[in-house]
This record gives C-alpha cells, structure tokens and sequence, in this order.
C-alpha cells in the first residue's frame, strides 16, 4: 500500500490510517517520504509521541469530514490545531546568502505536529477543501482532492484498477465462455 498519495500533506497525513494499517505505528518512513515538505524530527518518535500524531490526526480527519459536509469543524479539532502551531511558532531568519529559512521554537513533537497543523490549516481555508472526497474503492477509506471532477478513486493504479478487475470478473463469472 502506499504510503504517500501525492495529495496536499494534510490529506496525506490523514490517509496514514487506512482499513490496512497505520503508517504512524512506525511513522519514520513516512516521515522520510515527506522529507520535502516536513522537517523530519531529529530523534526517534516515542510512543507518546505517536500518540500525539494520532490524536491530532483524528482531529484533522473530523474537520475536514466536517468541511466536506459544509458544517464547521468541530471546535476540539480547531483548538487542537492552534495548539500544535503555538506549540511551535514559526518565524523567518535572513541567511547569508539573503534566502528567508523558516526557523521553529519548539522541540521535535512540538515542531512536528505544528506543520502538521499548518497543512491542516491550509486545506481547512482552501476554497476548494469541500470538494475533497473519499475514495469510492472496496474498504478504501482514503481521501483525496480531485484535479478532475470524475475522480472516483485515491489511485487509478490501486484501487481504481481493483474495482475495474473485480467488474471485469463479475461480468465474465456471470457470462463463462465456453471452450
């Protein structure tokens, strides 16, 4: 299974947990595949950091299932998500070579969880967040962002293939050639 559905990175994290399993059991190697847009925590996780993860990962799926049914959020999960960004505030440093870094206070869960919250915050505000939809695959709870309005599945490779496999069986168990 995938670990990483190429989706916005508060959608992918959501997607973490799936009718298979929980990518945050051992969060380190979807933490590697994010390397690009999380600053990975310099020391192993420990349990009550995953703990952490998961409980704000909860909370980030309920708002965004809220948003999706054009309800408000929950104010658990907006609480929860401001929480995790003043945890760690962010703020811009010059560098040498005149580029803006992005420096955080804060220690690794702290820091961890507050770009977490504000990729949530970034879906949640889109004007395009209640178009996010489920994948419509057989026991695939995954979310995603459609480019297309016909989108029906997280992967046409997973389980858009799975689904189309599983017709073309049907129809062909129903309608046996006979040799």
């Amino acid at each position: 299974m995938d670990l990483v559905t190429g989706e916005q990175l508060a959608v992918d994290f959501v997607n973490t947990l799936t009718s298979e399993f929980d990518a945050l059991d051992d969060p380190q190697p979807w933490l590697r595949l994010q390397a690009e847009r999380l600053a990975p925590p310099a020391r192993s996780l420990t349990e009550a950091d995953r703990v952490a993860l998961r409980t704000l990962r909860e909370l980030v799926r309920a708002a965004i299932d809220a948003v999706r049914q054009g309800a408000p959020p929950p104010a658990a999960a907006i609480n929860a998500v401001n929480r995790a960004i003043q945890a760690a505030p962010a703020y811009p440093v010059l560098n040498a070579d005149l580029r803006v870094l992005t420096r955080r206070d804060g220690d690794a869960r702290a820091t961890l969880l507050a770009q977490l919250a504000e990729a949530a915050v970034e879906l949640l505000t889109d004007p395009h967040a209640n178009r996010i939809r489920e994948c419509e695959g057989p026991q695939c709870r995954m979310l995603f962002l459609p480019a297309h309005p016909n989108r029906r599945w997280c992967s046409a490779a997973l389980c858009g293939n799975r689904v189309r496999v599983a017709r073309y069986y049907q129809r062909h168990k129903a309608n046996p050639i006979s040799s």
